[in-house]
């Protein structure tokens, strides 16, 4: 038994050349492994998406290419290449791949992977890039095993997740890693790793007389959803389930067979993740940037992947006063109708308000000033002096209490009821003088209220000029 047969956790895989290997042969393993794991790349340049992170110059690619890093962190959805990138970047700077799983492993088997690790570094002098697929599974205590060996440089650290490394994973692991976002594969890679499948005839499906018309390819590769894994699962699928013609031998796969293959599209959408503060937040956005178009397609992605309908409507509800406010107050209606509207009829009725709802807030004047000002007088009641009431608006009781400790006047405890007076106005002290939060602006129904205001500040304003 040799030193890799000893040391190496069952969750080392077979390398890309290996895989290839296997199947040029044609052995029972390889015709059973799927075509995903089959293509997977053998270097950079078979490599497709990325190139924010991969390109020439780029931060990634530099740090590859010139072997200096110690740990990185991938973060992105599924498919998008963060164990083949891990495998090519372990291959490139000739040091050996070791392979655990978030799901399967445990301390135990981290403890002696890095065993292993260290001794492959003493006996060979051959640096292990130890891979933690799914790091987020890993608990803390987990996570922790690996700090002291990464600070030695026993093992080189990659992990891969597809949630926020700055949420999930643990600050020491994060601060000593170089964080990378992987993005969706762009429809244009995925058209060349399709390509790349069909005529590759050691790995890919090239062995197989196919035809596929444009129409379904079209379909795969836009309803994977820049997920690499499920094309190719889909276009094997799509393959392996079709019989051949039986005079040319040629396998037809045209858009019914594509769209048996991979169905409903299957979106990236994490209730409680990245996914899900990112749409909404694109979400409320559109409506605040007016765009009604963006704001139905936002909450559409969102109805479709199942988002909580009373979270969406609690968010409408919010919009209505943050960004339409008092430029149409029948926004915060619609908002507010709506919401109860959800919790009476639910989905999939429910999404009919709720467009109703968005295209409303979409389509009307904006004004955020109530939602500025309450902030403003927030913050001065936060930082500044607490103000007392003043004497004419408090109750009777303290009112009397005032006069009797003569600590006001008669004419300073005289509350004037508006409505006694014309307009139903009358200037009084309400609040200290140079305390001024909401500034009215001039959309929609706020034009009007400005109006109204900018007559009654006057009024006070005259009214502080008499008693001076």
């Amino acid at each position: 038994m040799d030193g890799d047969e000893l040391f190496a956790p069952e969750h080392d895989e077979a390398s890309p050349e290996e895989r290839r290997a296997a199947a040029k042969a044609g052995s029972s393993v390889a015709r059973h492994m799927p075509l995903a794991a089959r293509m997977r790349p053998r270097n950079l340049d078979e490599y497709v998406g990325q190139a924010h992170i991969l390109g020439p110059g780029r931060l990634l690619r530099r740090a590859v290419e010139a072997d200096r890093f110690t740990s990185l962190i991938f973060y992105g959805p599924p498919g998008v290449g963060k164990t083949s990138l891990a495998e090519l970047i372990a291959r490139r700077t000739d040091s050996r791949f070791v392979n655990l799983s978030g799901v399967e492993s445990n301390v135990a088997e981290i403890r002696q992977a890095v065993e292993a690790a260290r001794t492959f570094q003493r006996t060979r002098g051959q640096v292990t890039t130890l891979f933690f697929d799914e790091i987020h599974r890993f608990n803390k205590a987990q996570q922790d095993v690996l700090l002291p060996h990464i600070e030695r440089g026993t093992v080189r650290f990659i992990g891969a997740t597809t949630h926020n490394p700055f949420f999930y994973v643990n600050t020491p692991l994060v601060s000593r890693s170089l964080v990378f976002q992987l993005e969706p594969i762009a429809e244009a890679d995925l058209r060349q790793l399709l390509e790349r499948a069909l005529t590759d005839g050691e790995c890919g499906l090239g062995k197989i007389l196919i035809e596929i018309t444009p129409e379904a390819a079209t379909h795969l590769v836009t309803m994977c959803d820049g997920d690499a894994r499920k094309l190719l699962t889909s276009l094997e699928l799509a393959v392996l389930t079709t019989e051949p013609d039986e005079s040319t031998g040629i396998t037809h796969i045209d858009l019914e067979v594509a769209q048996e293959s991979i169905q409903r599209k299957a979106i990236v959408y994490d209730g409680d993740g990245d996914a899900h503060y990112d749409t909404i937040s694109a979400f409320i956005k559109s409506i605040r940037g007016s765009d009604p178009d963006a704001a139905l397609y936002w909450l559409a992605k969102m109805l479709h992947a199942g988002e909580d309908i009373r979270f969406i409507a609690r968010r409408i509800v919010i919009s209505a006063s943050e960004d339409i406010g008092m430029a149409d107050s029948s926004g915060l209606r619609v908002a507010v109708a709506a919401q109860q509207a959800v919790e009476f009829i639910g989905m999939p009725e429910a999404r009919i308000p709720l467009a109703h709802a968005t295209v409303y807030l979409a389509t009307a004047p904006k004004s955020n000033r109530a939602y500025a000002a309450i902030d403003a007088a927030l913050k001065d009641v936060a930082t500044g002096r607490t103000l007392a009431g003043p004497p004419a608006l408090r109750t009777k009781t303290r009112k009397k209490l005032a006069l009797g400790s003569e600590a006001a006047t008669e004419d300073e405890t005289d509350y004037r009821y508006s409505h006694d007076f014309e307009g139903g106005f009358v200037p009084q002290a309400y609040l200290p003088e140079g305390r001024t939060y909401y500034q009215p602006g001039d959309s929609g129904q706020e034009k009007r209220v400005r109006e109204r205001l900018d007559y009654w500040r006057a009024q006070f304003d005259e009214m502080r000029k008499k008693s001076d």
